[in-house]
């Protein structure tokens, strides 16, 4: 048994560095919401900032996961994560709860799927609410819930 545990150890670090592609969910996480792009994941993140920018929401940054991944020898779809919001309004959830900070600023998921449709999602903000115990921000989770809304469906005309 314990060489076939040295042997298992063995083989586990010399496999090769590049993994395969994991199998995505076919469903996504609790609390997320996600809409169909009709464009391309690059294309579909110059839609959704040019909105951000239209609506003067402040846009922090861009991270492509997916070259994360290729500089880890991880083979993932394309995927990339933008992060921007309205600090007025998103100080009033850390106020409320400092832990909200988790959630804020605003994260959208862009990302390809396995059937080669692009995809943005992003957590829903009753989700968040009940998450954090929120309980008195309630217009205010009602105007973030409706403007991310109105930002992914850039994504869809």
């Amino acid at each position: 048994m314990k060489k076939f545990l040295i042997a298992l150890c063995a083989a586990t670090l010399i496999a090769p560095a590049v993994q395969a592609e994991a199998p995505a969910p076919t469903a996504p996480a609790q609390g997320v919401l996600r809409v169909k792009s009709i464009y391309g994941v690059d294309e579909t993140i110059q839609k959704l900032k040019a909105d951000i920018a239209a609506k003067g929401i402040k846009f922090f940054t861009e991270i492509d996961q997916s070259q994360l991944g290729a500089g880890a020898n991880i083979a993932i779809r394309p995927s990339k994560l933008i992060l921007f919001g309205n600090p007025p309004l998103g100080v009033q959830f850390l106020s409320s709860n400092p832990y909200s900070g988790l959630d804020w600023p605003v994260r959208m998921l862009v990302l390809q799927e396995a059937d080669g449709s692009v995809s943005v999602a992003w957590t829903d903000f009753g989700y968040i609410a009940n998450r954090y115990s929120i309980t008195d921000r309630e217009a205010q989770f009602k105007m973030a819930s409706e403007v991310a809304a109105s930002i992914a469906s850039s994504a869809t005309k």
